[in-house]
């Protein structure tokens, strides 16, 4: 008989991005549920404030429900936390709480096991329940890559190859993604159809800022491309966009991303700009380089880098998680 796992979906895409990569991997051992999480504006205190309660929860939008409480919980950010801790509690402690990224040390002690990027490993302490992993748990998985190849591709079919993905973030905690960054981005996108040929695959998010989009759009005219423009009403197709790749460039601003670039096995282009990351992207993504799953833009060889191997964070992680049973 399978066990029983719940998991709490909030509204951060990253978070449950990082979620849908594990999941599916457990499908043999657990009856999966999916519990999405709405918050009222109590979810912006401590976590160490909240304790194991659903103080945060805007429960009239939230689809938790009373017992039998499962065996297992997935919380899937600092802000469910709280959630899962609660659940615990209400089971008597039978509810094993499994935690994607570092909550904080409020409640650690709670939890049966806590999966943080490498690059985090320094504010964290020396507990025996803490995971670490090269970048985080992702939806990229040759499954998804194969179902998303075969619906995208006769959509790009008339642009000129190779492909090359361009996956561009933003604003970091309000620091902007500057023009300056912008124009170097669209000068590098132009250099590198220069070199290669063919067209580019490219979208933006809602963190790129308007100005920063309008600059890298002047940059590619001319240059043949599938676009998707953050905000426009059409299919996003992020999927494809990995799945057919000859190449990927992305900002290094994101662990999501990045590790998303890097899970389709297709060389990954790191752009980092100058003035931007905060020193734990910087980590990560030097990480990433001395695994051999990325280049940095800058590199005199960067467009004849070959992965050493797909970046896949999401089967360890759910093979620790069965060996909690």
């Amino acid at each position: 008989m399978k066990r029983t796992l719940w998991a709490l979906f909030d509204d951060r895409a990253g978070s449950v991005g990082q979620a849908k990569g594990i999941l599916p991997l457990l499908n043999d051992d657990f009856e999966v549920e999916i519990k999405t999480i709405a918050y009222n504006r109590l979810a912006a205190l401590p976590n160490c404030l909240l304790g194991a309660s659903l103080l945060g929860v805007d429960r009239r939008n939230s689809s938790l429900t009373e017992p039998p409480y499962p065996d297992l919980v997935l919380s899937i950010s600092r802000r469910t936390a709280p959630i899962a801790r609660y659940i615990r509690k209400k089971s008597g402690g039978h509810s094993k709480i499994v935690q994607l990224m570092y909550p904080g040390k409020c409640g650690l002690q709670d939890m049966a096991l806590v999966v943080v990027p490498e690059h985090d490993r320094q504010k964290c302490p020396k507990t025996g329940n803490i995971m670490f992993v090269t970048g985080c748990a992702h939806r990229v998985t040759p499954q998804a890559m194969t179902e998303a190849a075969a619906r995208w591709e006769s959509v790009f079919a008339s642009l000129p190859k190779p492909w090359t993905t361009v996956i561009v973030g933003g604003a970091i905690k309000g620091k902007p993604f500057s023009a300056d960054n912008a124009a170097a981005l669209g000068s590098f996108l132009q250099k590198t159809v220069r070199q290669t040929g063919g067209s580019l695959l490219i979208t933006t998010s809602r963190r790129t800022g308007r100005e920063a989009e309008d600059i890298i759009k002047k940059a590619v005219e001319g240059i043949p491309a599938y676009t998707y423009w953050w905000g426009e009403k059409k299919d996003n197709p992020i999927m494809g966009f990995y799945a057919l790749a000859d190449r990927i460039v992305v900002t290094g601003d994101t662990v999501s991303m990045c590790s998303e670039a890097c899970g389709s096995g297709h060389p990954v282009l790191v752009f980092c700009g100058k003035n931007w990351l905060q020193p734990k992207h910087e980590r990560f993504v030097r990480s990433l380089c001395d695994g051999g799953y990325a280049v940095l833009a800058e590199d005199s060889q960067v467009l004849s880098f070959v992965p050493a191997r797909r970046l896949d964070p999401a089967a360890e992680i759910a093979a620790r998680i069965k060996s909690l049973f």
